[in-house]
């Protein structure tokens, strides 16, 4: 075995057990803040999901509208202020060519 070039130093320096008040301080308050933001985040994203919701099935009650009104009137330009019915001057249905048989 070969022998050390370097000799051992010793370190007088006492290894310290803990962290200062001040430090742990804000340790404690970084990641307070950080489970604050991701708790309001979840909370966020929670309501987000609700409101998705929502708009999907307002969506799919305006499909079965348009297809209602298509069937009845043969077009869906309808005017959503007033209710009036947009007739093209030919009968044809520019909006869904599919149903142009008026």
């Amino acid at each position: 075995m070969a022998k050390r070039k370097t000799p051992k130093t010793v370190d007088l320096k006492p290894k310290a057990e803990k962290i200062t008040e001040e430090q742990l301080k804000r340790v404690q308050t970084a990641a307070d803040a950080i489970n604050k933001s991701q708790m309001e985040v979840g909370m966020i994203e929670a309501r987000k999901h609700h409101l998705l919701h929502g708009l999907f099935q307002h969506q799919s009650v305006l499909e079965e509208l348009r297809l209602e009104f298509i069937k009845d009137y043969g077009t869906d330009n309808v005017n959503m202020v007033d209710g009036t019915i947009k007739y093209n001057q030919d009968g044809i249905n520019e909006a869904n060519p599919k149903n142009n048989d008026r």
